[in-house]
């Protein structure tokens, strides 16, 4: 079919083919009264084919769903006019059966109303014919930020989540629906943030509006002085996750469990914690939710153990490192292996009814869409305040299946064979933004290196955009490693 449409549907838009479709529609279709429903009722007892069809021209409708087919294209077809008459007469059936119109779109799978443009906004389309076209090279999206006093720890994460993709076609889709005043709505500020940096303008960006926000819903962010940008991403999606109540998807944020707004869809996945008893081998199991994962580093004061086999310079999880290199995958199978919590911290077992000791082993029930690695390099005790700069090793594609709970049972020691079917990708991730700090504890800075697109990276050092190569990003330190699912499943 050519890009005009079908050409034969043309056969049938003759006299009144309006009226007549406009009938079809009610009496055989959406049905909204008692008579044209029995009436449909009638007709669909005639038919022995599962879909039931009524003919007309060169073409038939579908009498469930109202799709037209063309028998000569051999396809459904798309007419403009014909389906604006579909919705029309769809929704005079809803209210003529007293049925909410909103639950309409939820049943047609459109959560929110198709755009139609206004004469007001067609005036303005035709003032400003001039049409911005994205390219491979295209650098929309990108735009330095000012430091405001100490505050590249905010820049940092503004700029990661900024190119979140998800995140980036929420706000600019204006789906976010305030239940507060917009002065003080974090979500608002966000969505505004988000106009700005794809508007096309290249001066950098003042969050002062941004900044007063953080300050007055995380008051233990507030002041100039230096803050974690760790800290300030939890501090603020937690911010965004409140505020998103008042958005269709955010109706049930008040309970952190059963919440679907924009930020626990991206960020939000499932860890499961398996306490086993020493002596009856019971497993207490529990899922906890998490938007991001806490990595303790070699050089710590955390013994770290086991490093991965193949440190040796083989590829591990598609990253090829050097000899004797820590990698991200390393970490995570620290994280990921049974623990033996020790004769001080007895548990109480519910099969001997007595306290034994026990071992606890974490592992990913759900993946988030966006899984956020925080390397532990900054350590606070008692004794001891430091920044450990071991470096790690993390590759641009992560596969995620090794560590889900799912593996377990394959998994011997915190060792993993990797399955035979390789071609499972739902657990696979790709690299989209990396946060570094340079500097000491006491006295340090923060910038961010993001993907604009594939294989295009850029450094983002407060005010200043520049190029960066593939080596630059997997050479940097890492303190905040953003990766991306490479493949969604559709809910």
């Amino acid at each position: 079919m050519s890009p005009a449409g079908c050409s034969h549907v043309s056969g049938f838009k003759v006299d009144n083919w309006k009226q007549n479709l406009r009938l079809i529609y009610q009496c055989f279709v959406w049905s909204g009264s008692v008579e044209t429903r029995k009436r449909k009722v009638t007709l669909n007892s005639m038919h022995q084919s599962p879909v039931p069809v009524l003919f007309f021209s060169h073409s038939a409708i579908d009498l469930l769903y109202g799709g037209i087919y063309c028998f000569v294209c051999q396809d459904y077809i798309y007419d403009k006019e014909m389906e604006q008459i579909a919705k029309e007469e769809q929704r005079k059936a809803w209210k003529l059966q007293g049925r909410n119109i909103s639950d309409y779109y939820q049943c047609i799978g459109e959560k929110y109303s198709m755009w139609e443009p206004t004469k007001r906004e067609l005036e303005l389309l035709r003032h400003n014919p001039k049409r911005r076209k994205i390219t491979a090279n295209c650098t929309i999206g990108l735009r330095g930020l000012i430091n405001l006093g100490n505050t590249c720890f905010m820049n940092c994460i503004v700029q990661a989540l900024t190119h979140t993709p998800l995140l980036r076609d929420f706000f600019l889709s204006d789906r976010h629906k305030c239940e507060m005043q917009s002065n003080s709505c974090l979500v608002c500020e966000m969505s505004q943030l988000f106009q700005e940096f794809y508007s096309g303008h290249r001066s950098p960006h003042i969050p002062f509006r941004l900044l007063h926000l953080v300050w007055t819903h995380a008051r233990h962010l507030a002041g100039y002085e230096q803050q974690d940008a760790h800290e300030f991403l939890i501090a603020a999606l937690d911010v965004l996750h409140r505020h998103c109540k008042g958005d269709d998807n955010g109706k049930k944020a008040n309970n952190p469990n059963h919440c679907s707004c924009i930020i626990d869809q991206i960020f939000t996945g499932g860890l499961q914690s398996d306490v086993t008893c020493q002596v009856c081998h019971g497993v207490s199991t529990t899922i906890d939710p998490f938007w991001d994962i806490s990595l303790d580093l070699p050089g710590s004061s955390t013994p770290f153990w086991p490093l991965s086999p193949g440190s040796d310079g083989s590829v591990v999880n598609g990253d090829s490192h050097p000899s004797g290199a820590t990698t991200l995958t390393d970490c995570l199978r620290r994280f990921t292996r049974p623990e033996h919590l020790g004769s001080s911290a007895k548990i109480k077992c519910s099969g001997c009814h007595s306290y034994q000791e026990s071992t606890k082993q974490l592992t990913m029930k759900r993946l988030p869409i966006v899984a956020c690695f925080h390397l532990k390099r900054f350590e606070h005790s008692a004794k001891l305040r430091r920044k450990i700069t071991t470096y790690v090793s993390f590759p641009l594609e992560l596969d995620m299946t090794p560590f889900m709970a799912s593996s377990k049972e394959s998994r011997m020691n915190g060792q993993y064979q990797q399955p035979v079917d390789s071609l499972n990708n739902d657990n696979k991730y790709s690299l989209f933004a990396v946060v570094n700090h340079q500097g000491t504890l006491e006295s340090g800075h923060y910038t961010t290196f993001i993907r604009q697109h594939k294989d295009q990276w850029f450094k983002c050092d407060d005010a200043i955009i520049t190029k960066a190569s593939i080596k630059d990003v997997l050479d940097s330190e890492g303190y905040l490693l953003f990766y991306h699912k490479q493949f969604l499943e559709y809910e």
